[in-house]
């Protein structure tokens, strides 16, 4: 039950990812910074793409990825369209990663070292869900302060 409840979380909040980066007026407007925003609504957007990948969708499902996290936060120019197609990759990722999971593997040590000491399935799960909403909450505010 768990599994499925984190799954369908993922899955809906990359659902808001997409409906965040379809609001934007102007594809172009995704690219904006400006004073103490330093992270444009499209490397927001990428760098979600590029944590999942690497850690629910390597680290899980064992779909190798090759992660570029200079290019997640400096990048730039990368379409919508292209934005979109990488947020349903990564929701294919994430279901298939879920998919081969079980209950008893939340106990066990996630399979990728993210922090100083190894964690466990479970915490390190949910952290990665809250970490998927606090860049979900800065790309929402960023489209309604720099979309104009």
């Amino acid at each position: 039950m768990i599994l499925d409840a984190l799954k369908e979380l993922f899955v809906r909040d990359l659902e808001k990812v997409k409906k965040e980066l379809n609001l934007y007026s102007d594809e172009s407007n995704l690219w904006l910074v400006d004073n103490n925003i330093k992270n444009s609504g499209g490397n927001l957007c990428l760098h979600i793409i590029g944590n999942l990948k690497t850690f629910i969708g390597d680290g899980l499902g064992k779909v190798t990825y090759q992660r570029d996290r200079e290019f997640e936060f400096n990048g730039k120019g990368v379409s919508r369209v292209e934005l979109l197609s990488g947020i349903d990759e990564t929701i294919l990722v994430v279901e298939k990663a879920f998919s081969n999971l079980e209950k008893d593997d939340m106990e066990k040590d996630f399979p990728i070292q993210i922090w100083s000491k190894p964690t466990n399935m479970a915490f390190t799960i949910m952290h990665l869900q809250s970490h998927l909403n606090y860049h979900l909450g800065q790309l929402n505010y960023h489209r309604r302060l720099l979309n104009k």
